[in-house]
């Protein structure tokens, strides 16, 4: 084959896988759309997390529930343990995340996050666990997907769902039934905020026996569930009033 025929080739072959990867990735676009779009009802059969820690001898417990099953503190919890502005954003606090940005500037050997209860889920539910730019534009893209498509309800009892909770442990369902022998809607003020105490690593901080750290930060959330229980935004979020009776 002479030279000239091989630039023909060549010529003739760019185009042709120029044209199946645009239809490669048209599809994927259209796939994860309809993907984002059932599990508006429908709840994610694994997420890559939890394939990980079931791989990495972790194991993998779990029991999904809606949200009508979990305790309305346990919801509350969470938004005064995580992202106490998770009513009112649009799926990103940009003050939280620029100061942690200035914080990681300073000390970079400390990672601190900024991450939203959205984000948290578009990460949990979508991605993979890392620090990458490329997987940083993906959690951006979903997060604002999510918000648009799923709306606050759905998005808080997701990330109810699918939030690692213990080693190996996923959910509130669950760390309710292993925790304190009981459901997720049984779970009183103390014990959502004990389980929030531990979501920033729930690998490392455990609800039971739990630490004095632990102790002391569930009593700081619990202090900061009294002064936002009567936001009426949150009230409409976790479905039922909260009142100060069950300590």
């Amino acid at each position: 084959m002479n030279t000239g025929t091989k630039k023909n080739n060549r010529k003739k072959l760019l185009p042709r896988i120029w044209r199946w990867t645009k239809r490669i990735f048209l599809w994927l676009f259209i796939l994860q759309f309809i993907y984002i779009i059932l599990l508006k009802w429908v709840d994610p059969p694994v997420t890559l997390t939890q394939l990980s820690s079931w791989i990495s001898g972790h194991g993998l417990k779990r029991d999904y529930v809606s949200r009508n099953s979990m305790s309305p503190y346990i919801k509350l919890a969470v938004i005064a343990s995580e992202d106490q502005l998770f009513p009112d954003h649009n799926g990103f606090d940009w003050k939280s995340i620029k100061k942690a940005m200035q914080y990681n500037k300073k000390k970079p050997g400390r990672i601190r996050g900024g991450s939203t209860i959205s984000q948290q889920v578009a990460k949990n539910v979508f991605l993979w666990q890392g620090r990458s730019w490329f997987r940083k534009g993906l959690e951006t893209y979903f997060t604002f997907m999510i918000e648009l498509v799923w709306g606050k309800k759905r998005i808080l009892e997701v990330y109810l769902n699918v939030i690692e909770t213990g080693d190996g442990i996923f959910g509130v369902e669950k760390a309710a039934q292993i925790y304190f022998n009981k459901n997720a809607a049984s779970l009183t003020k103390q014990e959502a905020a004990m389980i929030a105490a531990c979501l920033p690593n729930p690998k490392r901080y455990r609800v039971k026996p739990a630490s004095s750290f632990i102790l002391s930060r569930s009593r700081t959330i619990m202090q900061q569930m009294n002064n936002l229980q009567s936001d009426p935004d949150i009230k409409r979020l976790i479905d039922k009033p909260v009142t100060d009776k069950e300590k």
